[in-house]
Order: structure tokens, then sequence, then C-alpha cells
């Protein structure tokens, strides 16, 4: 690329519009692609997942019967909301599974307990995560069953038998220790509350996002906001005119991406 015709824009990318964006960024990667039509892709429940799930099963007209809302076994709320409430947002009874599509077809209701033993080469698993070092791309994956969880499952099929795994984690999780040193004092016998999985994959933030889809290098400069941009990020994209034309059609299809609601 000519250096003299490269030129940068900023775009603002609140934290809604930045699960939505990476959801889409999904369908332009080529091994997903082969895998929604002949290979199995268990899309693992969680919220930044619902958007992915979204994406994916619209992609093979089969989105109709999915909805967001339930679509997790556990989440992050404001103080406000007590320990019953939480309770009852993650209760096993309404959680309607994970999203598993067999060879173009979502099979509804299994969980990535119910296939992971038949998982293999060529299928794919996409998790979320909950803290994000950007610069080693390196996840860390809060855990609170006492058999470590969804987590546990995955990493069997992915060390055991190459399994791939795929990220999508949005640039509001990312903290600025190392993630191992992090997961070994919160799994310390020493420390309370939740444990952490540290994990490695194909971390797809909204910066990978952006690059995949529009070929451009996408970099965070600021983050922060207020009435709604809290936890927004601040991304400026270089690249050509053309380039930067598709990338600001891109930021205008989902920027008014509403908030997640329960």
């Amino acid at each position: 690329m000519d250096n003299e015709k490269i030129i940068t824009k900023q775009f603002l990318i609140t934290p809604a519009a930045g699960k939505r964006l990476i959801a889409k960024s999904m369908l332009f990667i080529p091994a997903i692609n082969k895998a929604l039509e002949s290979k199995t892709i268990v899309i693992i429940a969680g919220t930044t997942n619902g958007y992915v799930a979204e994406e994916l099963l619209g992609d093979i007209n089969q989105a109709a019967q999915f909805s967001r809302n339930r679509f997790f076994r556990g989440v992050t709320m404001p103080p406000r909301y007590s320990v019953t409430d939480m309770g009852k947002l993650s209760s096993e009874d309404q959680f309607p599974g994970d999203v598993v599509i067999i060879n173009g077809k979502w099979e509804k209701g299994l969980t990535i307990f119910d296939v992971v033993d038949s998982l293999k080469k060529g299928d794919i698993i996409i998790k979320g995560a909950n803290a994000l070092d950007v610069e080693n791309k390196q996840a860390g994956i809060f855990i609170g069953h006492p058999k470590a969880g969804t987590i546990n499952a995955v990493m069997q099929a992915v060390v055991g038998r190459r399994v791939e795994l795929y990220l999508p984690i949005g640039l509001e999780k990312r903290i600025s220790g190392n993630i191992n040193t992090i997961a070994q004092k919160l799994n310390s016998p020493n420390t309370s509350g939740l444990r952490m999985f540290p994990v490695t994959g194909n971390i797809i933030t909204e910066l990978d996002a952006i690059n995949i889809i529009t070929k451009t290098n996408a970099e965070l400069v600021a983050a922060g906001g207020v009435c709604g941009a809290e936890g927004s990020c601040w991304v400026a994209v270089s690249g050509n005119e053309q380039q930067i034309d598709q990338v600001e059609r891109l930021i205008q299809s989902i920027c008014e991406e509403p908030n997640f609601l329960i």
C-alpha cells in the first residue's frame, strides 16, 4: 500500500456495537464458512456469543426461533442487583442450550457437553471470555463451577483433537496485567470468589473484526464515555480512501446497536 495514500479516521464503538461488529466479522472467516456447510460449530452461550449466533444462524436462514434473552450461563450485573436476582437470571430451567450447528442445521436444545466427545479436526467452538490481554493475545475465563464448567470440556476437544477455538471478546474486557499471573492469584487457596482459566485461541476483538472485514489496520487510541457510552472505545483505522469508506459504512451499520438488556 502506498503510504502517501493512507489516511486515518477515528470511530467510536460502544460495547453493544462492538459485539455486533465482532459477530458480523465471523462470517468473513473461511474456516467458519466451511464449518457452517459441512462440519460442526458449537456456539457456547454468552452475551457476545448471542450476537454471533444471530449472525451465523441468519446466514443459514435459521435465526427465526433464536433469542439472545437467556443465552448465557452467568452475567456480570451492577451492584444494585441482588444475589437472588442473579440466581434467577442464571436458572438452569430457563437455559435454552448452546447453539450447535451440524452440517448446516441447528440442532436445538444441545449443549457443548452433548457433543464434545464427537468433535474433531475441522469443527469449531466459539466461546466468550471475561478478561483480555490484547498485546499477548490471551484471554481469561471466570470459573464458578467446581469442575471448571464449559471451558474444561472445550479444552478436551481443542487440545486433545485439534478442534479450532474462537474467542470473540470486546475491548471493554481488556486488562493490563499478565493473565497467567492473575489466574495464579485468583486460583490460590487463599483467595475467595471466582477462579480464572487462561486460554489462547483465535481471539476476535473489534480491532480484529475491522481488519477481517475491510483489510484495514485498526488500533485502540482512547476509551470511555457517559450517557450510555461507558465502556466505549475510540478506534483509529488506517487504509486507503476506498477502505475507509467501507469502514464508515460498516460502523454506520452497527453504531446504533441498543444496549444489551435482560
